[in-house]
């Protein structure tokens, strides 16, 4: 009876948390509408998309500043905001769901330094590629490069982990530490390699910033980014599986190794293209699914969806405070996201001290 009784109050509390984790979807999605207005009425140049809508409607002339100001400007940024935020927290999730551990984001096992490398070398050593080539690709060429340097850096990661068949989650974090400073050294070869238009462009992509958007950046890296939105949940009943370990994954008949290889491409193209269009934006993958386990539980088949509307609402939230904050001039979004993430990282840090007591 008592053995009863305690499955089924597990059984009620995981319909409540259900229940709540769906009643939050629902407000990050009228969240996310509501900002999504709001944003591009947010700018150093006082335009309203309302009066631009009005002359549209009343068939008047469109004001031409207005209307570059609105259509090429902030919509672009804000479809990429949207697009980076969940792509970055989406694979925030999948990375510490695969790892079970919350410390764990992308940045801390090497896709984003693989990324940020493959960017490096498309922005310095791109003008070396024949003209026909480099005009074919255009805006596709730095999205493409950091897909696979995110994906390279990994894979090779997941080799070097990788041993009978077990991938050890200790030694691919250890490994991505080694591999993030060796790639750093390369780096610093091709910066010091670069002109000086070609160094005001690392120096300001290296600090994150989504000031760049344009339509062709968007349609660019969006198919990429868009694979790790989309394909992410596929995967939340193999990552719930294995939070409860891989061996209970495997009794349950998933193939873990087959789910790591798949979680692992994912993040690789969604965190490669995010960091391509718009640099070093740090904290958004370990903030969101944190926040969202401590609100409404562990469920992947909610916290994947959750964690993509939580994360595009906060990186178009920081967009606007470092739009206005020293406007006319802007503040790159990575500070901001430094600022908010690096207290917050401390926190866990606290919390999760255990963790780290090897």
């Amino acid at each position: 009876m008592v053995a009863l009784a305690d499955t089924t109050a597990a059984s009620r509390a995981m319909t409540d948390r259900g229940q709540l984790a769906r009643w939050v979807m629902l407000g990050l999605a009228a969240a996310l509408i509501l900002l999504c207005g709001f944003s591009l009425f947010v700018g150093a140049t006082g335009v309203s998309p309302v009066a631009l809508m009005i002359d549209l409607i009343a068939g008047r002339d469109i004001d031409l500043r207005a209307r570059v100001v609105i259509m090429d400007i902030r919509l672009p940024r804000l479809a990429l905001g949207l697009l980076v935020g969940a792509s970055l927290a989406v694979s925030g999730v999948v990375m510490q769901g695969l790892f079970r551990n919350p410390l764990a984001d992308p940045g801390l096992v090497g896709v984003s330094a693989g990324a940020g490398l493959g960017a490096i070398l498309a922005i310095v050593l791109g003008g070396l590629l024949p003209s026909a080539l480099g005009a074919a690709m255009g805006y596709a060429l730095v999205p493409i490069a950091a897909f696979v340097g995110g994906w390279l850096s990994v894979m090779a990661l997941y080799t070097v982990a990788t041993r009978g068949g077990h991938t050890s989650v200790a030694t691919m974090l250890l490994a991505g530490i080694a591999l993030a400073a060796l790639v750093g050294a390369v780096s610093g070869i091709l910066i010091y390699l670069a002109d000086d238009a070609q160094l005001r462009t690392l120096t300001f992509w290296g600090l994150g910033s989504l000031a760049g958007a344009t339509w062709g950046k968007v349609l660019a890296a969006a198919p990429l980014m868009l694979i790790g939105i989309v394909g992410a949940p596929l995967l939340a009943r193999g990552l719930n599986g294995l939070a409860l370990g891989e061996a209970t994954a495997r009794h349950m008949g998933l193939d873990v190794q087959r789910l790591k290889r798949l979680a692992v491409l994912l993040v690789a193209a969604a965190v490669g293209a995010a960091v391509a269009v718009s640099g070093g934006i740090g904290f958004v993958g370990i903030v969101v699914p944190h926040l969202l386990r401590l609100s409404t539980g562990p469920d992947h088949r909610f916290l994947l969806i959750n964690a993509a509307l939580l994360g595009a609402i906060i990186l178009i939230v920081a967009d606007m405070i470092a739009r206005v904050i020293v406007a006319p001039a802007e503040l790159p979004i990575g500070i901001v996201m430094a600022i908010i993430g690096g207290p917050f990282f401390l926190w866990i840090l606290l919390r999760r001290r255990g963790i780290l007591e090897m």
